[in-house]
């Protein structure tokens, strides 16, 4: 509470979400939308387990071809998602 400016809730929640522990949360639960964008929608039918634990990003899919092809690009996967995230939220990536 600020006795000298009054702020908008606009602001108020704007300055709450910038937060990096906010922020990062946020991005965790936006992951799945943040990985479709990333890999498209045919890869993404195809992953069938997003987990995110200490900022490993744990990846299966179904398809042999599709798996082999991600892994070789694992360190662009985890630069793309961090960018579009907007925060740090993921160190490394295992593709199953």
């Amino acid at each position: 509470m600020r006795r000298t400016k009054t702020m908008v809730m606009g602001e108020l929640l704007e300055e709450f979400f910038k937060r990096p522990y906010v922020a990062a949360k946020v991005a965790e639960g936006k992951l799945p939308d943040t990985w479709r964008e990333v890999v498209g929608d045919r890869v993404a039918d195809m992953t069938t387990e997003l987990r995110l634990d200490k900022h490993i990003l744990y990846v299966r899919i179904q398809s042999s071809v599709v798996r082999s092809e991600l892994f070789y690009q694992r360190e662009a996967l985890k630069e793309e998602i961090n960018r579009r995230s907007g925060v740090r939220l993921v160190n490394a990536v295992i593709i199953r």
